[in-house]
């Protein structure tokens, strides 16, 4: 008979941490560290705006829901498909995109919320659900339509879910579990190391207990990546564990596959002291550590102030642009954003030749303004995605 009080996701932590999980943790810190550290903020904020896109996406991938990279595009420009299940995933989109942005504006103004706290995660998923149409929060279980209740916990008989094989806490004891488990990834209490190991094992304890109805997914990847920020290594938004996520190592099942691996029960008494096999939580921490270093490191091949300028060179090349084009996209890329009248000094051009030009580049969406005569800074619109930035997405 399963023990249903909170002890059950025990292990929540390893009691030390092993040397392969040191190394990875000194290598993602540091990789962090370094991603986007030469760019100017105003660039990085749009660079940004694009990985939310792309975090977006890969979660929206990983649920089953292929969400084109289009489609989010023209959502965020309110251009909803006339197809209703397109627009329900668009829908869901602007939804996901928002919430993530609040998550970055939080952290930037220093008020952000512990990530594992029950506070948090409710307000998660109620942001998310909020702004859908109630068609798109029933659930259909034996039978019954369930309502989900943005920002409410599992609490009733009807609630109870099989993941798999995995049998998740009952309703009725969600509240406790939760409780639990926020006292145990409180990051006040741990060092910088542990505090990344945490956000690995947090990922997976969150969907053991299963806290809510529909939605557990989504909100456990944008709990990490509060969780990433609050640990020191968000780089300020410019790295996903998404993407990594949805494409494993070695197929897209990877991230099922370890998940499943970390619900094994302990394997006798050598396998730490908890209900769980501490020897799978290792290995699920290893395994998710992995995988972010290896989405910090190909960000940071992407966001290399150098090839990125090479980049963008060779953007203005394919769009057959005058060569001053690019002269005004390098000063931008370096200087995050310049006022219109000084397009003409930066290329030599005169001044009504000069506007035509910035007229070709704000029309391209390469260059945007937060107001009709506001200063330029640089955008990355899909249609550029592609060459500025290769393999971000499988396909657009």
């Amino acid at each position: 008979m399963i023990t249903e009080t909170p002890p059950r996701i025990e292990p929540c932590l390893p009691d030390s941490l092993n040397p392969a999980i040191v190394d990875l943790i000194a290598g993602v810190s540091a990789s962090a560290e370094k991603l986007g550290n030469r760019l100017h903020p105003e660039t990085a904020a749009s660079l940004a705006d694009l990985v939310r896109v792309m975090n977006c996406y890969y979660s929206n991938l990983i649920e089953g829901h292929n969400t084109k990279p289009r489609d989010i595009e023209e959502a965020l420009q309110n251009q909803f498909n006339t197809n209703n299940e397109r627009r329900n995933l668009q829908i869901e989109a602007v939804a996901h995109i928002r919430v993530q942005r609040e998550i970055d504006a939080m952290h930037a103004s220093g008020t952000l919320a512990d990530a594992a706290s029950s506070q948090f995660i409710r307000w998660l998923h109620r942001e998310f659900y909020k702004d859908l149409p109630e068609s798109m929060r029933y659930l259909e279980r034996k039978e019954v339509k369930i309502l989900i209740v943005p920002g409410v916990f599992r609490s009733e008989p009807i609630h109870d879910v099989s993941v798999g094989r995995h049998l998740p806490p009952e309703s009725s004891t969600v509240d406790s579990f939760m409780a639990y488990f926020e006292k145990r990834y409180n990051f006040c209490s741990l060092g910088k190391g542990m505090r990344l190991a945490a956000m690995a094992a947090a990922h997976h304890r969150f969907n053991y207990i299963h806290p809510f109805p529909d939605g557990n997914g989504r909100v456990s990847r944008l709990m990490s990546h509060a969780m990433a920020l609050q640990a020191g290594i968000g780089a300020h938004g410019l790295w996903s564990v998404s993407r990594g996520l949805a494409r494993g190592f070695e197929s897209r099942l990877d991230y099922m596959s370890m998940m499943d691996h970390a619900d094994m029960p302990r394997q006798g008494d050598l396998d730490g002291r908890g209900n769980l096999s501490l020897k799978a939580l290792n290995t699920f921490i290893t395994w998710f550590l992995k995988i972010s270093l290896d989405q910090v490191t190909f960000m940071e091949s992407l966001f290399e102030l150098d090839s990125l300028a090479k980049r963008l060179k060779n953007y203005c090349d394919r769009q057959e642009w005058k060569p001053e084009a690019f002269a005004i996209l390098e000063m931008i890329l370096l200087k995050g954003e310049i006022p219109r009248g000084e397009a003409s000094r930066i290329t030599g051009l005169k001044e009504r030749t000069a506007r035509a030009l910035l007229s070709s580049l704000t029309e391209n969406g390469i260059l945007g303004s937060d107001t009709p005569k506001g200063a330029l800074s640089l955008r990355f619109p899909l249609n550029a995605v592609e060459l500025l930035f290769p393999n971000l997405f499988p396909s657009l």
